[in-house]
């Protein structure tokens, strides 16, 4: 009896342990990028060393994380306790009260070696209220067989001119090879992210001095113009499903001469394990026309914690994990060098074993250089933001007016529509929002 007694109150002990050391949840919000889905793949590695901290994730589409990490923060529904969003809502959101400052991020985190631009983009006032877990801008990725083949050579920054006419000539839909793969999936950081950097190479953008909407202007006709047909002549059927991930497959098939798409694609499409073409990739900085300002973005997918989080203490070691200096070095011992999350870490930059082996690091580092937040257009905006105003109520016109270009694109409305379309409601959201008197 006394040895039966003694094995019940010994697993009880047991229990009672095991229950006190699994105490902390970390319900963890992300998108359905390569990079993240590598990050909860080495999860273990942190739970091994934190065993009072289980992970939780909830892996979403691009669009529908925004729409949820969004309702739940301005609801204060608390289902997340680390959020995964970018530059764009950071400022707006750690304004509003939303975001817990990061300040316990260790002594050995070194905040300081975070790239300048992205860190200004994740702070405010002086604190971090985001940790970028990896920063991108966008350039140009081409297929340097087809280039040669066609008697094509690339120039390290070509104007938009060269870039239509190279996408024609490298079009082979019968083969299945199309001359450009560009982003159509409706959402302001969907198609309206490559739609706006391009506009600001025309010399367009998507307000005056005076927040009046700018889309019945002839440098926002020939942004959208030259890119419905560039689309239609040179582009993959059914473009306007496409976004960040559909024309990654589409590249990594074999089935796009040209892309441009976000820096961080680089490390996958010259990965042999993901890509048929990972040994004929080439990278050159976005278009120009001319003007003084290339089609790139700025843009950093960053983890932060919410407001009034039960578990803010928990959620900090983790994202100080995630976004530290030795999460780097565990992915280049488990991945190789090449696939680290790039673009935050001035160190990465100057790291003789990345360099050799990433060929777009150092077009990776002059994209982001080459992006100018406070300067994004050739003329003067009230706004700060590249490829979106950095305003609360950019979120909900954006997507009204990517849906717009989405339809133009599919051919359910014209281009001078689409514009009309975009123009009345981008008016009068600024004028009920008090923009606009």
């Amino acid at each position: 009896m006394k040895h039966v007694l003694g094995a019940v109150c010994g697993a009880s002990v047991l229990l009672l342990s095991i229950s006190a050391v699994a105490e902390t949840t970390l319900t963890i919000a992300t998108v359905n990028n390569g990079d993240m889905i590598r990050m909860q793949g080495l999860t273990s590695e942190f739970t091994a060393k934190n065993p009072d901290i289980t992970v939780k994730w909830v892996t979403l589409e691009e669009n529908v994380l925004r729409q949820r990490v969004t309702t739940d923060i301005a609801t204060k529904g608390g289902q997340f306790d680390v959020l995964t969003i970018g530059t764009y809502e950071v400022p707006i959101w750690a304004k509003k009260g939303w975001l817990v400052p990061l300040a316990n991020l260790g002594a050995d985190y070194d905040v300081a070696d975070l790239l300048p631009k992205i860190k200004d983009a994740v702070s405010v006032d002086g604190k971090l209220y985001a940790a970028p877990f990896y920063g991108e801008s966008s350039m140009v990725m081409y297929r340097t067989d087809l280039f040669e083949k066609a008697g094509l050579k690339m120039p390290e920054k070509p104007t938009w001119d060269f870039v239509i006419d190279a996408a024609k000539k490298l079009t082979d839909k019968s083969g299945g090879v199309y001359g450009i793969c560009l982003r159509g999936k409706a959402g302001w950081g969907e198609n309206m992210a490559f739609l706006s950097a391009m506009a600001n190479s025309y010399g367009a953008r998507w307000f005056d001095e005076k927040w009046q909407p700018q889309f019945n202007t002839p440098e926002w006709k020939a942004t959208l113009t030259t890119y419905v047909n560039l689309m239609k002549e040179a582009g993959p059927p059914g473009a306007s499903s496409n976004g960040f991930n559909e024309n990654l497959a589409l590249f990594n098939a074999g089935k796009c001469a040209m892309w441009i798409d976000a820096t961080v694609a680089a490390s996958f499409v010259t990965n042999p394990k993901d890509s048929k073409v990972a040994d004929k990739v080439g990278f050159a900085l976005a278009p120009n026309t001319g003007l003084g300002k290339n089609a790139n973005w700025l843009w950093a997918w960053s983890l932060a914690i919410p407001a009034g989080s039960k578990k803010a203490d928990a959620a900090e070691k983790f994202i100080a994990w995630a976004t530290g200096k030795d999460y780097t070095k565990l992915v280049a011992a488990k991945e190789g060098w090449a696939n680290v999350p790039p673009g935050t870490r001035t160190s990465l930059y100057q790291n003789p074993d990345y360099l050799k082996v990433a060929p777009f690091a150092k077009l990776t580092l002059a994209s982001i250089d080459a992006a100018d937040p406070n300067k994004p257009t050739v003329k003067p905006v009230p706004y700060v933001g590249v490829q979106y105003a950095a305003i609360p109520e950019f979120q909900g016109i954006g997507t009204q007016v990517g849906q717009q270009f989405s339809a133009a694109l599919a051919g359910s409305m014209t281009v001078d529509a689409a514009l009309t379309a975009a123009q009345s409601v981008t008016e009068r959201e600024m004028k009920r929002a008090g923009y606009i008197k």
